[in-house]
């Protein structure tokens, strides 16, 4: 019993001396899995973002997003509840405990930041766009003096609206509606001339929605770019670094090569970077209260980032969006992985 005290105090010892605490339980993750599932927001039927199948099942990169901290927790990417929100709904819902992550095309700012919510590790870079008509001859934000524009409510797209129709002295007519779906049938049934909203959402909306894709035109309304980031709330360090770090695992397999069709193999390596990171060598899932293995078991089930976004939204998927500022930074992109050490 001596030796064995001994040995957990040298370990105690040697974290702390190296700058680091044992993993201590949090409020949500225990709730989680006293519960036996996690619970996530969803929209209301974004295809290629958060949308149910024919058969019922949900897919896309943000409910895939969700779908690592189930494997992270549980080793079951199944062990997750989807709750279709809209763009009011999803705040309180996160605040008040409906839900324990908000992964729903959610936009990274500094009053929601400061607003009970913490703000994790982008898993999309994208720009507002607007999608009109192309027989009304418009092709760039200048040219929609007096347009009326469909737009969610409790969305950022409602500022962005609000502020390009100032600044190029526009007089924009807001049409405000709930959520997404109610938005897409006002659109194309003639109710506005424009569609606001983030434009990966614009090209699935387009792709799922219109009788002719060919018929309509998506242009930037601004030249920022977004963090699509998913939330927690504030208060719980442990679920922060619990979702930051399942989000991270999919980006830096990525970076590290690690698929899903390599992943058992990659495991026999003796890269000590790689052994880390797959948990052959112990301590990235204890720090986290987590399976040593967690990030191996999240690119057994899921794939890497680059899979992931290329069997949702990009060129295995209907809608064919190009990788973009979503590149990995090596490439190009903003998409940047942290050290797992």
């Amino acid at each position: 019993m001596r030796s064995k005290l001994l040995g957990v105090g040298f370990l105690l010892t040697s974290m702390l001396s190296a700058g680091l605490s044992p993993a201590v339980a949090g409020p949500t993750l225990d709730a989680v899995k006293a519960r036996g599932f996690l619970k996530c927001a969803s929209s209301q039927g974004t295809v290629g973002f958060g949308a149910p199948d024919e058969k019922g099942y949900w897919r896309g990169l943000d409910v895939e997003t969700c779908r690592a901290v189930a494997v992270a927790i549980f080793n079951d990417k199944d062990k997750v509840e989807f709750v279709p929100l809209s763009g009011q709904q999803r705040v309180p819902a996160l605040q008040t405990g409906e839900i324990d992550i908000l992964p729903r095309t959610f936009t990274w700012t500094l009053r929601r930041d400061a607003n009970g919510l913490n703000f994790t590790t982008p898993n999309y870079y994208e720009f507002t766009g607007f999608m009109m008509p192309k027989a009304l001859g418009v092709t760039k934000v200048e040219d929609m003096s007096g347009a009326s524009v469909c737009v969610q409510t409790g969305s950022t797209t409602e500022v962005v609206a609000n502020d390009v129709s100032k600044e190029h002295n526009l007089g924009l007519k807001p049409v405000v509606f709930e959520n997404s779906s109610a938005v897409s049938q006002a659109f194309f049934s003639g109710r506005c001339d424009a569609l606001i909203t983030d434009a990966a959402a614009l090209a699935s909306i387009r792709a799922t929605s219109a009788k002719n894709p060919d018929d309509y035109i998506i242009f930037p309304a601004t030249r920022f770019m977004d963090a699509l980031t998913p939330a927690v709330r504030h208060g719980d360090d442990q679920w922060l670094d619990i979702v930051n770090w399942s989000i991270q695992a999919l980006i830096a397999g990525e970076q590290l090569g690690v698929t899903q069709a390599n992943v058992t193999e990659m495991q026999t390596s003796e890269a000590p970077r790689l052994k880390r990171f797959l948990g052959v060598e112990p301590g990235n899932g204890s720090a986290l209260g987590l399976d040593e293995k967690f990030a191996a078991n999240i690119i057994a089930q899921l794939g890497n980032y680059g899979e992931m976004f290329d069997r949702n939204v990009g060129k295995n998927s209907p809608l064919k969006l190009e990788r973009g500022a979503n590149r990995l930074y090596s490439d190009g992109g903003l998409m940047f992985p942290l050290a797992f050490q």
